[in-house]
């Protein structure tokens, strides 16, 4: 959502949830649930964030990777111990409130919703971006209302089957890596050969790293936080579990698999080119590829990055729509978004969330060079935000859970979570000291606030000051 898209994995949980009530026979297996989450949580905040983040750090982007997946396994292991102590649901939502009360239940429902639709308008950028490898000369804005047109009629004909989209678009996303990890393996064999100079993490002229010191590498923490943005419905998923002691392991295999995948596959990257050539208008991938002389495999990767992003991007739509139903239901936003038409589908949420891509289309037209640093950090930042919550809720409901029949819990805790949180204030503050990441972090301190305000209008001052 991300993923980054993070969202779309809300879609396969709900599928996978109806599925399991007709019987045990559908209940997720570890491997699985390590599959689905790998498969979901890579979405284009890797595949052309990482330009960002490399074009920040340096070489040093790997260890910043380690970084983010033991915080990303932070996370995971606390929503996964509340999940199969206290199914719920309205996952982290709904331990928010019981934690903290009705306002932070709100404020966790809406900041997903926001980071949803910005990761969901970050995706459509992303999008338009691919395309113009092609078409340089068409501005973005252009491919931004294509695509955004064709996801709008996908939903509003009432698709429903994202969950099984998901998990084809997922093993395409997993195969195009690990085919480039088996070609940047072959590429050191010596099977396949380069006409460009410079094929060494570290060239002449920038033997280090930390080329940018320790200032770029903590500027780098909130693009390579996004990358694991899906974590957080992927241990909502954990309580879907057949044995639900298997926790621990699906999540370590997933993590491991998926910071290795990610690790291995940019130290390609930086091989086959110099990490200085690397810019976030195309993705990293796609400009490694393209100093082989190997007929079309930069265009072949590019389709397959449009057709990875568009799923993701189209579910996302679909799942923002989902949660804002759900946050009408529960009475967090007005009762008339949860309506819906003949064809089963809410028009007016599907019409709000939608306004998100009309949001991306007239930032494409004025900002066509920083629109896609802006969101990506913006929607970072909310999303790891929601970490903290989860995290926070974890800490306080802890205490009230029994682990008789079922033993797993988050290890070390509530060091560990206050770890997480630790981590997290660590990526959120790196934001600050980037110029076009500053824009994105006001961006989205502004919607906090906002969405504060709104609490405060819907409930009334008494009961605001009451809760908070």
């Amino acid at each position: 959502m991300e993923k980054d898209d993070h969202l779309i994995k809300q879609v396969a949980a709900n599928k996978k949830t109806k599925k399991l009530k007709k019987g045990k026979d559908h209940q997720l297996k570890w491997w699985e649930l390590s599959l689905i989450g790998i498969g979901s949580i890579i979405g284009a905040g890797y595949f052309l964030g990482t330009g960002l983040s490399i074009k920040t750090a340096g070489p040093s982007i790997l260890f910043a990777y380690l970084i983010g997946g033991a915080a990303a396994f932070i996370v995971f292991g606390a929503l996964a111990e509340m999940s199969v102590q206290d199914p719920d649901p309205s996952s982290f939502r709904g331990y928010a409130k019981k934690a903290f009360g009705h306002s932070f239940g709100f404020l966790s429902g809406w900041i997903y919703w926001v980071a949803g639709v910005l990761i969901m308008s970050s995706e459509i950028t992303a999008l338009s971006i691919f395309t113009q490898f092609w078409f340089p000369h068409i501005p973005l804005w252009v491919f931004a209302i294509l695509y955004s047109l064709i996801a709008f009629g996908i939903n509003l004909l009432g698709v429903k089957n994202f969950g099984k989209i998901e998990s084809v678009f997922g093993i395409i996303k997993i195969s195009a890596l690990l085919a480039f990890i088996l070609f940047g393996a072959l590429f050191l064999f010596g099977v396949f050969s380069s006409d460009h100079t410079h094929t060494a993490l570290l060239h002449k002229g920038n033997e280090t790293l930390f080329p940018n010191g320790l200032m770029g590498f903590w500027n780098s923490l909130i693009f390579v936080f996004f990358s694991f943005g899906g974590i957080g419905v992927t241990g909502f998923l954990s309580s879907e579990l057949k044995n639900k002691n298997d926790t621990p392991k699906a999540g370590s295999v997933m993590l491991i698999a998926l910071t290795a995948i990610y690790m291995l596959s940019l130290l390609f990257v930086m091989t086959f080119i110099p990490w200085t050539d690397i810019t976030q208008k195309e993705s990293p991938f796609v400009t490694a590829l393209s100093v082989f002389t190997i007929p079309y495999i930069d265009s072949i990767f590019n389709v397959i990055l449009i057709t990875a992003a568009f799923s993701t991007m189209a579910g996302a739509l679909y799942a923002v729509t989902t949660v804002m139903v759900s946050l009408a239901k529960d009475g967090d936003a007005p009762k008339r978004l949860a309506r819906t038409n003949k064809k089963d589908v809410p028009v007016p949420s599907l019409i709000l969330s939608a306004s998100g891509l009309a949001m991306s289309i007239i930032a494409s037209y004025f900002l066509p060079d920083t629109v896609y640093e802006y969101l990506t950090t913006a929607a970072g930042i909310l999303l790891i935000l929601n970490w903290v919550i989860i995290l926070a809720s974890h800490i306080k409901n802890h205490p009230s859970y029994t682990f008789e029949k079922i033993k797993y819990k988050l290890f070390l805790y509530p060091f560990t979570s206050y770890l997480g949180i630790i981590l997290i204030g660590a990526a959120i503050s790196g934001s600050l000291f980037h110029a076009n990441q500053r824009v994105g972090f006001f961006i989205s301190l502004i919607i906090v606030g906002l969405i504060l305000l709104g609490y405060f209008l819907a409930f009334g001052r008494k009961e605001a000051r009451g809760r908070f």
